[in-house]
């Protein structure tokens, strides 16, 4: 089950700080996801490191349908948001939640992330509280884990 690998000291935000604020919290705990929680503690939405990054990146990115060829961006590469665009709402930035709940399967659990391209699920009771977040890497070591079980070659 899912609660048996996810991380339980999860980093969160309330939903009513700035976009500033989810910056500085993803920087300081060097994390790729943030829940975003109302008062009550329930699970809102999310916001992760891309959603933030996205910010910086030229529109014309969506446009093009392959960027290796590009070899600089030039003046576009020191560009950064303004203050007034950092300082929104986190709720303009955020996407919906996808939570698991805590009993759910591994498979489910991954194959989900597979379907949805997330690195990283938040982990929620029935009714909807946050009580952890589980990685793709949480989910493959502790399936790999249970290998052992068959045997692993010796090294």
């Amino acid at each position: 089950m899912v609660k048996n690998c996810m991380k339980r000291n999860v980093i969160f935000i309330d939903e009513k700080a700035t976009i500033r604020e989810a910056a500085e919290r993803i920087v300081k705990y060097h994390i790729g996801l943030l829940p975003v929680l109302n008062q009550e503690g329930i699970l809102i939405g999310t916001v992760s490191i891309n959603d933030l990054l996205t910010l910086e990146m030229p529109s014309f990115f969506s446009l093009v349908s392959d960027l290796d060829f590009v070899m600089d961006f030039g003046a576009v590469e020191s560009e950064r948001p303004s203050a007034g665009e950092i300082d929104r709402p986190i709720t303009e930035i955020m996407q919906p939640a996808n939570p698991i709940e805590e009993d759910s399967g591994m498979i489910r659990a991954y194959g989900l992330m597979l379907k949805h391209q997330l690195h990283d699920l938040p982990v929620v009771k029935e009714d909807g509280k946050l009580v952890g977040v589980v990685s793709q890497v949480d989910i493959g070591t502790a399936i790999l884990t249970e290998w052992k079980k068959i045997g692993f070659p010796s090294a």
